[in-house]
């Protein structure tokens, strides 16, 4: 309100004011009419409609949303005759039911006649908007606030016109919904038909970076989207458009292929640039050593780019003079600068191949000059599986040790290899040794004579020997020959006896001291075969040619009878 009157109006104005009202009044109950403003006192305003007595009306009803209340004394206004006369006397009159009487007829000719409407949003409920329409409150959805989605706060739009098309009116329950969406779709077409008529291939465009994918990007080039796929981006390889791009922010982008039927373009930023593949031969060669930095790794390879703009991957054989490298994580780390030996240019996959461990001498070599076959080093464990373990045997080079190789008794090796654990410091003894190979054996029951081979050694193949009976089966018989170094022998079954009648098992008992030939070494299962058959053979031989000769005719029991008569 300009000014708020506290001062009556004098009597002769008023006398003119009434005959004026007087002579053009035709108000009635129920309708509109236009009255004069006489008094504005205590945030009530009187007026004066040419009945018996003046209405009354809180001058709060003379306020709308985004509007400044300004009336003054004299001032000519509609207003809603609810009652004349009414029981104290008064006539009971509404400016907000007059304004929104004359709204909802103004605004019912602009539904019908689809035209274009003003509101002024003035608050922000569940779902959208209210709106101010002449004095209406209307509902704009959020779903039809922007055809284009680029309002991130529907804030800025409060207390500010904004024009709109009415979608739905139910007077009866006083409902109306609106679109901003509606014109903004009409204003695309446009634009979007306008764009259309200039774009061509190879053009180059400004646009707003509307969405981006893991595939790329949508640009809002004012009226039509484009797609910048990920590989149109760069001339590099990128994990992220959202790597290089913004949300909502302005580039230029050259459209590749225009699909005038369908209005799809596809659009390119790193054409913008001359392509580095075209010259990297120029400035890049076999064998020279260049910078890269990290960008990404995965479990087989380490990707780099090299000068900025060439694409560059180190796989990992070639990270680690390793056998069996780690993860490259645990090598190198994103956005770490590393030297690299370039090993191939490969133009079909535009990517440079290159090589991080032969920017380090062959520790293979060292390795030769440094061990022999034989020698014996203190190391400790950094890996271990099912079939052996891994130990460190100088930088880069691991060696194993096969799980069959850490005891010479084989059914000790599984309870072995479960009582170690890595950091495990312990000897071991060198094997073999092949360079070229890039292989070293290692063992660990080297570093103790065989026992067996011991045992041959003092005991060779036809010796006699003396063992006790452990186990008796159906096919022979068990016999340990040494308790402390688990030698073992056995008999077969038609090795019992040089009498076939005499091969029984069930002659022998066990803890039974028996003696027997060593007739040959199992190598497989360690094992001596043993014979009481030779030993008797040889015992028989032995009689025979000390007390007979073979033209005699005397058997052998014979001879034994009379020996033992003797």
């Amino acid at each position: 309100m300009k000014t708020e009157q506290s001062n009556k109006i004098s009597n002769s104005e008023y006398d003119a004011l009434i005959s004026k009202s007087l002579s053009s009044s035709s108000a009635k109950e129920k309708s509109i009419a236009t009255g004069i403003i006489i008094s504005v006192e205590n945030e009530i305003v009187t007026i004066d409609v040419g009945l018996k007595s003046e209405g009354r009306i809180p001058l709060s009803e003379f306020s709308r949303p985004g509007h400044k209340t300004e009336i003054e004394i004299g001032d000519e206004i509609e207003v809603f005759i609810e009652n004349v006369d009414s029981s104290n006397g008064e006539t009971i009159l509404s400016r907000e039911k007059a304004v929104k009487q004359k709204a909802w007829q103004n605004l019912q000719l602009s539904f019908n006649e689809n035209k274009v409407v003003t509101g002024i949003p003035f608050n922000r409920v569940k779902g959208g908007m209210s709106v101010d329409l002449d004095g209406v409150t209307a509902f704009l959805p959020g779903s039809q606030i922007d055809t284009r989605q680029i309002i991130k706060d529907t804030k800025e739009l409060l207390n500010k016109p904004l024009e709109l098309m009415i979608l739905k009116m139910d007077k009866y329950r006083g409902n109306i919904v609106v679109s901003r969406k509606a014109i903004t779709e009409n204003e695309l077409k446009e634009q979007r038909s306008e764009l259309l008529k200039n774009i061509k291939e190879g053009s180059v465009v400004e646009g707003k970076v509307k969405n981006i994918t893991d595939y790329g990007a949508f640009i809002d080039l004012g009226g039509i989207d484009g797609l910048v796929h990920v590989t149109d981006i760069s001339w590099t390889k990128i994990s992220n458009p959202s790597e290089v791009l913004e949300l909502n922010s302005t580039i230029k982008v050259k459209v590749l292929k225009f699909d005038e039927e369908l209005s799809r373009l596809s659009l390119g930023i790193k054409q913008l640039t001359e392509n580095p593949w075209d010259e990297v031969k120029s400035k890049i060669n076999l064998n020279d050593k260049v910078v890269g930095t990290v960008i990404s790794m995965n479990d087989n390879n380490v990707n780099i780019v090299i000068n900025k703009n060439y694409d560059g991957v180190v796989s990992l054989n070639e990270l680690s003079w390793l056998k069996k490298p780690p993860h490259p994580s645990k090598i190198v780390s994103l956005n770490q600068e590393i030297e690299v030996l370039v090993l191939e240019i490969d133009d079909d996959k535009k990517r440079i191949n290159c090589s991080l461990r032969q920017m380090k001498e062959n520790p293979w070599n060292k390795l030769k000059d440094k061990f022999n076959v034989n020698d014996t080093l203190e190391t400790e464990i950094v890996n271990i599986v099912d079939f052996g373990i891994f130990v460190k045997v100088i930088d880069e080079i691991d060696g194993m040790v096969h799980i069959s190789d850490l005891s010479w008794d084989e059914k000790e090796c599984e309870t072995i290899i479960k009582s170690f654990k890595k950091g495990d410091q312990l000897k071991v003894k060198i094997l073999d040794i092949n360079a070229d190979k890039e292989r070293i054996s290692l063992g660990i029951k080297h570093l103790k004579n065989d026992p067996v081979q011991d045992f041959i050694e003092s005991n060779p193949i036809n010796s006699n020997v003396t063992g006790t009976i452990i186990e008796i089966d159906e096919k022979g018989l068990k016999v340990e020959l040494d308790k402390e170094n688990k030698i073992f022998g056995f008999i077969k079954k038609s090795n019992l006896s040089n009498d076939k009648n005499q091969n029984k098992t069930d002659r022998f008992a066990l803890d039974e001291k028996i003696d027997s030939v060593i007739i040959s070494l199992d190598s497989k299962s360690r094992s001596l075969n043993l014979s009481i058959k030779e030993l008797e053979i040889r015992d028989e031989k032995e009689a025979l040619s000390k007390y007979g000769s073979s033209t005699s005719g005397a058997s052998l029991g014979d001879i034994l009878g009379s020996v033992l008569k003797k």
